[in-house]
């Protein structure tokens, strides 16, 4: 594949990863069984500290304070993504949120398990298409490799080390940890290898 074609589908990728992960968030809100444990200290720390503002705006300050410390320790991780991440997701998940409410405004346990499935789907999806691309990753993406790096630790356990002290302070600021944090926790990893092999890596690099 011709170079500049494959900038431009590297881009293509990363763009659809972020507005559908950032979809994906939505209908995990709208499901009300949890979210990822980033958008559990994100949207925890919003609800006690910030709710005047919307969560796009404070979403967006967060990550600029995030970005502040990557580059501070490590400016290596941060791309074209990381910063279509942090300018596009916090709107796009109020944008999600609100368009399911107003189709949804009272689902049933049943719809609910729905959104569920959908939400964790389309964002092991949508991080195969942003990770396959390779330009960079999110300003939370990064403290995890960075940490590992500089610490000589693997990083699943300083993955889990960065989620469990996200889980950990959303609870202190009132948000409650649902099943979808548990879900996304353990079936995030494999589904996402999943969609590597079956679709990201085939679309970037030609099927072998």
């Amino acid at each position: 594949m011709k170079t500049e074609k494959k900038t431009g589908l590297r881009v293509g990728m990363t763009v659809a990863g972020v507005i559908l992960c950032a979809i994906a968030v939505g209908f995990f809100k709208c499901s009300l069984f949890g979210v990822d444990p980033f958008q559990c200290f994100a949207q925890g720390s919003w609800g006690k500290f910030m709710s005047g503002l919307s969560y796009g705006t404070y979403y967006l300050g967060l990550s600029i304070i995030l970005l502040v410390i990557d580059l501070l320790l490590d400016r290596h991780y941060i791309g074209i993504a990381t910063f279509i991440n942090m300018f596009l997701t916090g709107y796009i998940v109020d944008f999600a949120r609100n368009t399911i409410d107003g189709f949804l405004p009272d689902p049933t346990l049943a719809v609910r398990v729905v959104l569920l499935l959908i939400g964790v789907v389309v964002m092991c999806f949508a991080s195969s298409l942003y990770m396959t691309s390779d330009l960079g990753v999110s300003v939370y993406d990064a403290i995890p490799i960075i940490i590992s790096n500089k610490s000589g630790r693997q990083f699943r356990f300083c993955r889990i080390g960065c989620d469990l002290i996200c889980v950990a302070v959303g609870f202190a600021c009132g948000l409650m940890p649902g099943v979808g944090t548990l879900i996304t926790a353990f079936f995030m990893g494999p589904l996402i290898e999943f969609f590597n092999h079956t679709f990201s890596e085939p679309l970037l690099h030609g099927k072998k």
